[in-house]
């Protein structure tokens, strides 16, 4: 069965059609148009969802559970059209899709089964103490409680997990806060089809149907209505540091400010430890440009730095990573945008001074194929350029001259999403040197690995500190990601009847 867009934005159940429309850009097979958003439908959708709140989140952990279940079963029910539409649009091979979308489908059933086991309420208690000196004190209890309406913001290199009903859709559901979708203008179809099996699985379970809208389109002005938005409460983004800024701007200027929750990239810098190189600097090489390569380098978790001692070990890393990656073919990035980004960050770190050219190639309008570079621990010092994501498959090779300029690059780093440090037993007191240094600059230490492929479970953070998000306490993957969408309250004194259920004492 064959998926064909009809371009309306679902708004609390009702797809609504407007006058003026954008046409997809997709990467092979026909475009279609789609009606473009406006500040009404995000008042009417925040309105909506508002009202979904007073039920929803009060519902049951068990309620909220298997609506989440019920999404997850609705979007595999599709899976076939969602890849179909999901390949068009954006070049991605099947595989990924498939793989995304189990990705999607498993973060949603293990939120699920996170708040059906109540851990992430962090019930507290302090029992009434009459003769407590100097003054009685009342019976305390508290938890967390979902705080309203979220916005989130579609990504463009995640049609699925980072979109519609992804990673930040699945936390705020399971919180029990109603969600607003501002959908990604390089998928639409996706978001739609996706937004299908959202609505057939309100409808299954009976949820408020302002649980859940989407508005795609709308450019600039769609984006700021949302989040300046009174009702709206929290804000989950994926995205650019520019416009990401732009937005976390708007909130903090807001009458009253909310949480803006943005995931804004990183370089993801490796730190290779002198015996590691000596032992396995060609497989680590070869390694690394698999992982830098990987999906047309359009992963947030791309690692684009790696960080050696000069020397003949650097050599032999450097001459394998550069010939894994010359047999690496041209892959379609996901929008004509992102090539171009691509091509001009291709531009400023080869004509910057101190940089020279391992590895050219043809980037051609929407196909990318990988460049390498390398550079001196001094001139990365100087140039702060050299740090800023390139979202692509090049790679930077930093040669610094021993450990002390290695632990300089690594002073020097921005917020990253990962740091990474390739190390053999001998390497041990080198890297505990560093390691202080890269926690405060990253939500992941990754050892001996490489930080593409992100698991979702309850341990993984995926976060750090700004510019790699804009809330280092946070993360966007993972069940702790379910915080975000939470506030502590506490009850005090109030009579057992009144208490919420998961307060209430046990029978």
């Amino acid at each position: 069965m064959t998926f064909t867009p009809h371009g309306k934005h679902p708004i609390a159940g009702a797809w609504i059609a407007t006058d003026d429309t954008f046409a997809s850009e997709p990467a092979n097979g026909p475009a279609h148009d789609v009606s473009v958003g406006s500040p009404a439908l995000i008042d009417k959708a925040a309105q909506a969802a508002e009202e979904a709140f007073l039920s929803y989140g009060y519902a049951s952990r068990a309620d909220r559970a298997a609506f989440l279940d019920t999404i997850a079963d609705e979007i595999e029910a599709r899976g076939n059209e969602i890849t179909a539409i999901g390949t068009s649009e954006t070049g991605l091979p099947e595989a990924r899709l498939q793989g995304v979308r189990g990705r999607t489908t498993g973060q949603l059933r293990l939120f699920a089964e996170h708040i059906r086991k109540g851990d992430y309420l962090d019930r507290r208690h302090d029992a009434a103490l009459p003769d407590h000196e100097p003054l009685p004190r009342p019976d305390l209890r508290a938890m967390q409680r979902p705080i309203g309406p979220i916005a989130v913001f579609g990504a463009s290199n995640f049609p699925l997990a980072f979109s519609t009903a992804g990673g930040d859709t699945a936390a705020a559901l399971a919180a029990g806060c109603p969600v607003v979708v501002k959908g990604h203008g390089a998928h639409p179809g996706t978001g739609e089809i996706v937004a299908e099996a959202i609505h057939a699985a309100i409808q299954k379970c009976g949820v408020h149907r302002g649980v859940f809208s989407l508005v795609q389109g709308g450019y600039r002005q769609v984006g700021q209505a949302l989040v300046q938005h009174p009702l709206i409460k929290a804000v989950g983004f994926t995205g650019s540091l520019t416009g990401g800024r732009a937005l976390f701007d708007l909130c903090a200027q807001r009458p009253e400010p909310i949480p803006f929750f943005g995931e804004l990239g990183s370089v993801n810098p490796m730190f290779l430890m002198p015996e590691a190189v000596a032992a396995r600097g060609a497989a680590i090489g070869e390694g690394w440009a698999g992982s830098l390569a990987m999906g047309a380098g359009q992963f947030c978790t791309n690692p684009g730095i790696a960080i050696v001692i000069d020397g003949p070990e650097a050599d032999t890393f450097t001459e394998a990573a550069r010939a894994a990656l010359a047999k690496t073919g041209a892959q379609v990035m996901l929008t004509d945008g992102i090539a171009r980004a691509y091509r001009d960050g291709r531009d400023r770190v080869a004509a910057s001074s101190g940089v020279q050219e391992v590895l050219s190639s043809t980037c051609d309008r929407r196909n990318a194929t990988p460049y390498l570079y390398e550079t001196d621990g001094k001139t990365w010092l100087a140039n702060e350029a050299l740090g800023e994501e390139m979202f692509g498959p090049l790679g930077l090779i930093v040669r610094v001259a021993d450990l002390t300029g290695m632990e300089q690059v690594a002073a020097s780093l921005k917020g990253q999403l990962t740091c990474t440090l390739h190390m053999d037993d001998g390497d041990t007191n080198a890297a505990r040197r560093l390691l202080p240094v890269l926690e405060r600059k990253a939500g992941r230490l990754v050892a001996n690995g490489f930080p593409t492929g992100v698991e979702v479970c309850d341990a993984m953070v995926h976060g750090g500190p700004y510019p790699a998000s804009t809330n280092f306490g946070a993360t966007s993957v993972g069940t702790l990601s379910i915080r975000r969408f939470l506030r502590p309250v506490c009850y005090q004194g109030l009579p057992e009847a009144i208490l919420p259920d998961d307060l209430k004492p046990a029978e």
